[in-house]
């Protein structure tokens, strides 16, 4: 098995400290850490550093390797330029190919928390004995309490077995954020999860479904054939551009109807908005945000991010989110923080690059 960490995303919505060059997993928020190094931690437990592999930017590749040193420079996977997971999953494929293309991989989102971490590694090796035993692909979901828009939703089939905790289910139907089919009458006949991805398979197999979509494949073939020659890098950089950018989520849909999902055996706390980090604190006991030098009369609920040594003072107010840098300054109710990434579609669009 071989656990890819996939970090190239920028985190808008946690502007103004997420930014292109320092995104949100690797912001040491958690006790001087990041959810990068986390994630890498919790990896460590069941891999050595040269089992671990990175898929990442150009941009972020150097604090990715800051974070986590022991990891082998040719485990890290660089993409050229952002152009969605649709490439990038192609470029992970190959590379992981040419170690061993029967190896099964499992995708480490890097800007999550998994409690308990025995039972992610516990899932990890599951994960494992299925795709070399099935051959299908696998990814994970969460039953929902009530339905959430702008999301993908996994409708499964009859449960296929249950094993150590790690409910799996067979695939019917993918329902994409952008359906418009009526997801709530699922809710009382179906098994019905959010997708909360975790996607596990063989490169083998990931590369041949490339095959449906030559926009991305023929780009991917000729890097293929690069790979582990003096040119990798050379092709890669020429090719990879050339793959139309686009989600993954349109090859792993199709195949996800003949896979698995599987109900994560742990708890999957997603950080995508100041409000959620605030109130993953909060549901901790973990005030870290708090401070000596934050002075609060009559404030409720606020979450404050700022400077070592500067004070600030809140009075008389509640439920806002402050995050205070040293060249921006974000306060808005903590209900609204979903709308932070629109700052920095603002600021893109007056040409201020050196905010983002």
């Amino acid at each position: 098995m071989k656990p890819v960490i996939i970090c190239g995303g920028v985190g808008t919505k946690m502007w103004p400290l997420s930014r292109r060059k320092t995104p949100k997993h690797f912001l040491r928020l958690f006790d001087g850490k990041s959810l990068f190094q986390l994630n890498y931690e919790t990896l460590l437990l069941k891999f050595p550093p040269k089992e671990i592999y990175v898929q990442t930017t150009i941009h972020q590749v150097k604090v990715a390797r800051k974070q986590a040193p022991k990891i082998p420079a040719e485990n890290f996977f660089i993409e050229p330029e952002m152009r969605n997971h649709g490439p990038a999953m192609g470029l992970m494929a190959a590379k992981l190919a040419a170690v061993d293309p029967n190896d099964p991989f499992i995708i480490v989102q890097a800007d999550v928390i998994r409690e308990p971490k025995e039972s992610f590694l516990k899932m990890i090796d599951y994960f494992g004995t299925l795709v070399l035993k099935e051959g299908k692909l696998i990814t994970g979901g969460i039953k929902p309490q009530y339905t959430v828009m702008g999301v993908d939703y996994l409708i499964a089939k009859n449960k296929l077995e249950s094993v150590s905790g790690i409910n799996i289910y067979k695939m019917d139907k993918w329902l994409g954020r952008d359906t418009k089919e009526n997801i709530e009458k699922y809710f009382k006949n179906s098994h019905v999860f959010l997708h909360a991805n975790h996607y596990c398979w063989t490169p083998k197999l990931l590369i041949e479904s490339y095959r449906n979509f030559p926009n991305w494949y023929e780009p991917l073939k000729k890097i293929i054939k690069a790979i582990g020659t003096p040119k990798e890098k050379e092709v890669i950089n020429r090719e990879y551009v050339k793959m139309e950018k686009g989600p993954v989520e349109k090859l792993f849909a199709g195949e996800l109807e003949n896979g698995y999902v599987a109900e994560l055996p742990f708890n999957w706390i997603d950080f995508g908005t100041w409000e959620s980090l605030h109130n993953y604190f909060e549901s901790q006991n973990r005030r870290k945000q708090k401070k000596d030098d934050i002075i609060e009369i009559e404030a409720e609920n606020c979450y404050v991010q700022k400077p070592d040594r500067k004070c600030i003072s809140l009075i008389g107010v509640k439920d806002l989110i402050i995050v205070d840098t040293k060249d921006s300054l974000l306060i808005c109710h903590n209900k609204k923080s979903g709308l932070v990434g629109e700052v920095v579609k603002a600021l893109e669009n007056i040409g201020r690059k050196d905010l983002l």
